[in-house]
C-alpha cells in the first residue's frame, strides 16, 4: 500500500512542474499555454493542502470549493488568494477554448 504522504509529496512535485512550465511558456510568448499551466500549479499545490486534511477531489470547481471553505473562511489563507485562484482558472478556460486568446497580450498574468 502507498504511504499517504506519496501523494502529497506527487501534488508538489506536479505543483512545482506546472509552474515551471508556465515560466517556459511565458518567456515563449505562449500565454495560453501559460495560463493553464498556471492554473494547474495552483490546482495540484490546493489539491496538496487539501490532503493535509484528509481531503481530495475529482472535479476541479470542487477543489475550489473546499480551498475556500476549509482555508479562506478558517483565515488560514487571506481571501485575495481566493480570487488569485478564481481568475486564474477562468483565464485557463479562456486560453483553452477561446481561439483568441493567446493573440491578446495584454491578457498576461502577472504571479
Amino acid at each position: 500500500m502507498r504511504d499517504p504522504k506519496d501523494n502529497f509529496r506527487l501534488y508538489i512535485e506536479n505543483a512545482r512542474e506546472m509552474l515551471e512550465v508556465a515560466r517556459l511558456n511565458l518567456g515563449n510568448d505562449y500565454y495560453g499555454s501559460t495560463c493553464n499551466r498556471a492554473y494547474y500549479a495552483i490546482f495540484y499545490a490546493t489539491s496538496a493542502l487539501l490532503f493535509t486534511k484528509e481531503m481530495s477531489f475529482g472535479k476541479h470547481s470542487a477543489v475550489l470549493a473546499a480551498f475556500r471553505q476549509h482555508f479562506i473562511k478558517t483565515g488560514e489563507f487571506d481571501v485575495r488568494w481566493s480570487g488569485i485562484y478564481q481568475r486564474v482558472m477562468s483565464h485557463r478556460q479562456s486560453g483553452d477554448y477561446d481561439i483568441t486568446f493567446g493573440l491578446r497580450r495584454n491578457k498576461r498574468l502577472t504571479m
